[in-house]
C-alpha cells in the first residue's frame, strides 16, 4: 500500500481502486454476497444495544471481517495508517437501504480500526445530524450555505483522535455540499507555517454549547506523532491570546483554503469516507439554497487499535 495504486488491486471478497476524485485516496468495492453475508449476520443486533454494549461493536467488526475473508481489517487499518494514503471511502453497494443498516456498516468499518470515541455531543459513540434549508446552530456543522472550512476533528477533546468516519445516510434537493480534503502533504505553503516559532505554540481551543463540552484544551497547531508531522486545527474554536496569533491563524487559514491540495470529493448515499485525522484536513463546500434541502449524515471518530 506504500505505492500509488495504478490499477485494481483483487483480494478476496473485495477490490481496491485507486479514488477518482483523489489520487492519495483508496475505493474499497466490497462484493454484494459478501455485504449479505454481513447484514443477514447482524440482523438481530439492536441498535440500542450497540449504544449501551461497547463489546458488541467490535463484534459487528468481526462479523463484517469474517464475510470478507478475514483480509478487510487489516487492509482498511493499512490503509488508514499509511502516510502516502490514508483514507478511503466505501458503501453498501445498494445491498440495503436501512438506516438502522447503515449504522450497523458504519460501526463495523469504524472498530476495524479501533475503538470509537464517546461523542458527546450526542451521548453515545456516534453522531447523526441533518444539514437543512435553516439552522440556529452554533457551529457551521449543519449550516448548508456556508463553506466549512479545512479542519481536524477532535481539537476540544482530551480525547485522542486518529481516524474519522463519515457516513451519508440520505440526501434530497442537494447541489453543492461536496467534502473538502487537503492533505497535509500536498499543501505547498506548509512548511512556511510549520516551521515557525508559532506553529508549535500550545493554542487553546473551546467548543460552543451545542458540543457539551465545557472544559477547554490546549494544544499544538503542529506536532510529531507516529504518522510524521501531524495538525490539530479549527478556526471555530481555537482561541488567539494576541493579535500576532490571530494573523497567524488567519494566513494560515487561508492559505489551505486557497490552495490547490484542497479537492472537492462528492459521496453518494450509502457510501462513507475514513480519513487520517493527524495528516488530513476536511471541510464542505457550501449547498445552492433550496427549501426542501435535506442531507443526513452520520459521524464517527476514534483511535487504532494498539
Amino acid at each position: 500500500m506504500n505505492a500509488p495504486v495504478e490499477a485494481s488491486v483483487v483480494q478476496t471478497h473485495f477490490r481496491i481502486h485507486a479514488h477518482p476524485q483523489h489520487d492519495r485516496l483508496r475505493r474499497i468495492e466490497l462484493d454484494e454476497d459478501g455485504l449479505t453475508r454481513f447484514f443477514e449476520a447482524v440482523k438481530d443486533v439492536d441498535v440500542q444495544n450497540l449504544q449501551y454494549v461497547p463489546f458488541m461493536r467490535f463484534m459487528l467488526a468481526h462479523e463484517l471481517d469474517r464475510a470478507f475473508g478475514g483480509a478487510l481489517g487489516p487492509t482498511l487499518t493499512q490503509i488508514a495508517r499509511d502516510r502516502s494514503s490514508g483514507g478511503f471511502t466505501t458503501g453498501v453497494q445498494g445491498v440495503t437501504s436501512d438506516s438502522d443498516d447503515f449504522v450497523r456498516f458504519g460501526t463495523a468499518v469504524a472498530h476495524l480500526l479501533g475503538p470509537g470515541n464517546h461523542d458527546a455531543m450526542s451521548g453515545t459513540y456516534y453522531a447523526r445530524f441533518l444539514v437543512k434549508d435553516t439552522d440556529a446552530s452554533d457551529s457551521y456543522l449543519r449550516q448548508a450555505y456556508r463553506l466549512f472550512s479545512l479542519h481536524t476533528d477532535g481539537t476540544y477533546v482530551e480525547e485522542e483522535t486518529h481516524w474519522l468516519l463519515m457516513m451519508k445516510f440520505d440526501e434530497t434537493n442537494a447541489r453543492g455540499g461536496e467534502s473538502r480534503l487537503m492533505h497535509l502533504d500536498d499543501w505547498t505553503e506548509r512548511d512556511q507555517f510549520a516551521l515557525d516559532p508559532m506553529g508549535a505554540l500550545p493554542f487553546v481551543y473551546k467548543a460552543p454549547g451545542s458540543k457539551n463540552v465545557s472544559a477547554a484544551v490546549e494544544r499544538p497547531l503542529f506536532f510529531h506523532s507516529e504518522f510524521g508531522l501531524s495538525m490539530a486545527f479549527i478556526d471555530q474554536f481555537v482561541q488567539p491570546r494576541t493579535l500576532a496569533e490571530a494573523r497567524f491563524l488567519h494566513a494560515m487559514s487561508n492559505s489551505m483554503e486557497t490552495s490547490a491540495a484542497t479537492r472537492e470529493i462528492s459521496l453518494p448515499v450509502g457510501e462513507l469516507i475514513v480519513a487520517n485525522n493527524y495528516f488530513w484536513l476536511h471541510g464542505r463546500a457550501p449547498f445552492e439554497r433550496h427549501p426542501q434541502l435535506h442531507r443526513e449524515l452520520m459521524r464517527q471518530r476514534g483511535t487504532f487499535a494498539q
